[in-house]
């Protein structure tokens, strides 16, 4: 297992092999616990990185399982789209009264702060459809003589039990020129991130785009090598935030010299080339690296912090520097770091200074930094499906991905436009700001260098930090030469002293 939780429950798995870091301990011992899955019976985990600073998060591993130290679980809250859902199923079975349901809503801890004012307009949108009262597909429930909510239509109900869940997938979108040829398929969260004339790679080439379109995005060639997209690398469950602590806790260890577990002393010699070649930050301290090679000039940060604030922090940190010079940069990302790549230089010790980190305007510059409406409109479809206003169809004779995205788009615009107090409409924007950006763990982040002393190191060439970051970027651009075969050179290169 790797990106996705492995859901087997029988008793003869006797081993589990987690490939690269599972970057939570709670995901760690729930994969353990699928293998000797009986009582009294042992249960056995492998963990095999995928590179040398793995064994760093493997180390923090041991240490957080020993301690039994786990995540705490986020809980969603004010989840709109699920308690219409729920008040629909009641609706199509015995029907429901409004002031009993209410007292059990309102007891739970998703739903304790709802209130009444937002109740009655949840009544209000599942018998008349809030904006769209003029549809009789959207006033699903009727109210009989009694005061009781009841489902009327049959059709209405048929659908509704077709459609009763809460787990919705991605979809894929087909890359194309302007003048119609093929490139390839990409995954929407990718491209839900870029705007009009933004320009990323794909399949070796620079494009940049120029329309979305149905379930196709429309691009033209472009001739920049550098951009400010980030190069985004499929769904990987982001660090969580107690093992990104215990991983920085580790790597404090190391810059004291403490090599006292065997995950630790197996990866000794890369952390003494690191500091050779760079620098190993202790507690109060933050590093930046800056050098230039064939590429250009890169600019690395480590906060430890995981995949999904490293993306929004990437994204800031870009926006920031560009009010401050002319100047645009292709943004890579890892669970330890992120990388800001440029064709020119910049005065670092000038521009990189604790004002770039401040937290006064994050939330509006973080709207700014990032085409935060668009991942908005992505998290409504999934608000929309639960909801119960997109029919994916009936067994058989599903619709297809493009109808469902029209769809969701038009009822997105609509609220937008005519409806903006809409509570699903809200709860999008709410979604797409507090899981997809991780607004809160960013700002903590910011806190937490603010209070660092920034360390610029100059080293001659890649380090081991910033090497697997750069691979991954350059597993979404090069295409004439293998991959393994630059990382090979670029191998021998750190190799040489």
């Amino acid at each position: 297992t790797s990106s996705l939780d492995l859901g087997v429950d029988f008793r003869p798995v006797e081993n589990i092999v987690q490939i690269g870091g599972p970057k939570g301990v709670s995901r760690f011992v729930q994969r353990a616990g699928r293998s000797g899955h009986q009582p009294g019976a042992v249960s056995k985990i492998h963990f095999v990185p995928t590179h040398l600073l793995e064994l760093i998060e493997a180390a923090a591993l041991r240490e957080a399982v020993g301690a039994k130290v786990f995540e705490n679980r986020l809980p969603h809250i004010r989840c709109f789209d699920v308690l219409v859902q729920y008040l629909v199923s009641l609706s199509v079975s015995e029907g429901f009264q409004p002031e009993e349901i209410f007292e059990e809503v309102k007891s739970t801890f998703c739903y304790s702060s709802m209130s009444q004012a937002e109740w009655q307009w949840i009544l209000g949108f599942i018998t008349k459809g809030g904006s769209l009262e003029a549809y009789d597909e959207y006033q699903k429930v009727g109210i009989d003589p009694q005061g009781i909510y009841r489902v009327m239509n049959k059709g209405i109900a048929m659908r509704h039990r077709l459609s009763i869940g809460t787990i919705t997938s991605d979809s894929s979108l087909v890359i194309k020129y302007v003048t119609g040829r093929k490139l390839g398929n990409v995954e929407e969260w990718f491209i839900s991130g870029l705007k009009i004339g933004d320009v990323f790679w794909f399949a070796g080439r620079s494009l940049e785009l120029v329309r979305v379109r149905d379930m196709t995005v429309q691009v033209k060639a472009s001739k920049k090598k550098n951009t400010k997209i980030p190069a985004w690398l499929g769904g990987r469950l982001p660090l969580s935030s107690q093992l990104s602590e215990l991983l920085r806790d580790q790597i404090y260890k190391l810059a004291r010299g403490q090599y006292d577990q065997p995950e630790l002393a197996l990866v000794r010699p890369l952390i003494e080339l690191q500091m050779r070649r760079s620098y190993l930050p202790n507690e109060g301290e933050f590093l930046i690296e800056y050098f230039k090679d064939r590429e250009g000039y890169h600019l690395l940060m480590y906060p430890f912090e995981g995949r999904f604030v490293h993306e929004g922090l990437g994204a800031l940190l870009a926006y920031r520097l560009s009010q401050l010079i002319p100047i645009s940069f292709s943004i890579a990302m890892n669970d330890y770091g992120l990388e800001l790549l440029s064709d020119q230089e910049i005065a670092v010790e000038e521009y990189i200074q604790p004002a770039l980190f401040q937290t006064e305007k994050l939330g509006r510059e973080i709207q700014e930094s990032v085409n935060a409406t668009e991942l908005a409109r992505r998290k409504f479809r999934d608000i929309a499906s639960i909801a119960g206003l997109i029919f994916k169809g009936y067994p058989g004779r599903a619709k297809r991905d493009r109808h469902l995205q029209s769809s969701s788009n038009l009822l997105f615009e609509v609220f937008d436009q005519y409806e903006p107090e809409n509570l699903l409409y809200l709860q999008a924007h709410e979604e797409a700001r507090t899981f997809q950006l991780e607004e809160d763990r960013l700002r903590k982040a910011l806190n937490r260098i603010n209070t660092q002393k920034l360390v610029i190191a100059r080293p001659p060439k890649a380090t081991p930090f910033s090497f697997p970051i750069i691979v991954d970027r350059l597993r979404e651009k090069l295409s004439s030469e293998k991959l393994k075969d630059r990382i090979r050179k670029m191998t021998l290169q750190l190799e040489k002293e």
